[in-house]
């Protein structure tokens, strides 16, 4: 029987080898569990002490030989319940480390991300936030990562996360509104590069999309309400449906 899960109360892999031999067996001597784990038995044996003094298993002597066994699942529930507490004691600490993070959290924040895993983890942080706004976007996300973005954009639709997009001029003839997503269209002169911005929160982000995957965040109230104001100037002025 494999337990991964014991790794949770904080077992060693060799420790829940050994533990998952004995029990399955119900009666173990050290080649018992020797055989099923594959173990060097030094190793097992180190193994067993430590199981012992957790309270997880116990052992019989027969013939001058110890024998091992599981002690009982209550074993098991009471070190579920005492990690149940651990946790909820830090639950009641959270606000107070939420609260220093926040002020000592510099007022304007970097950040750089690069490669494929890179850009997913902001646009995974786009689905804390209730409304992104695009500019110059290409779909090239979209394009690049079909699969991945079709359940991003399965995730967003149900969060509820509106799109403003300002799209590349191209992209006119082939490109229709997805759900809770507003387009249109930036002139020719607005095309280059593969590069969009993003604005959620209060976060500006620069991508850069094509052979190389970049993406630079800053972090700052004042620069992303200024942003929004290019943002709503294009869309007012600028842009076309």
């Amino acid at each position: 029987m494999e337990l991964k899960e014991l790794e949770t109360l904080g077992l060693a892999k060799g420790e829940i080898k050994v533990f998952s031999a004995i029990l399955d067996n119900g009666v173990s001597s050290i080649n018992n569990i020797h055989e099923r784990t594959g173990l060097e038995r030094r190793a097992i044996y180190d193994i067993i002490n430590k199981l012992i003094e957790k309270g997880l298993i116990g052992y019989m002597v027969e013939g001058g030989k110890r024998r091992y066994q599981c002690a009982p699942p209550k074993k098991l529930s009471e070190a579920i319940n005492a990690k149940k507490q651990e946790i909820a004691a830090l639950e009641k600490i959270m606000p107070s480390i939420n609260e220093v993070y926040a002020s000592v959290r510099p007022k304007v924040n970097f950040e750089v991300f690069r490669g494929a895993e890179g850009i997913k983890t902001t646009w995974e942080d786009m689905l804390n936030y209730k409304e992104v706004r695009w500019i110059g976007s290409g779909r090239y996300v979209p394009k690049k990562f079909p699969q991945w973005f079709s359940n991003w954009n399965n995730r967003r639709i149900k969060l509820k996360v509106k799109w403003l997009n300002l799209l590349r001029h191209e992209l006119r003839k082939e490109t229709t509104a997805m759900p809770l997503e507003e387009i249109k269209f930036l002139p020719e002169e607005f095309s280059g590069n593969p590069i969009a911005i993003g604005i959620y929160g209060n976060k500006v982000v620069n991508f850069l999309l094509g052979d190389q995957l970049f993406a630079f965040s800053i972090e700052s109230k004042e620069i992303a309400e200024n942003y929004r104001m290019y943002h709503n100037y294009l869309w007012k002025n600028v842009a076309k449906e």
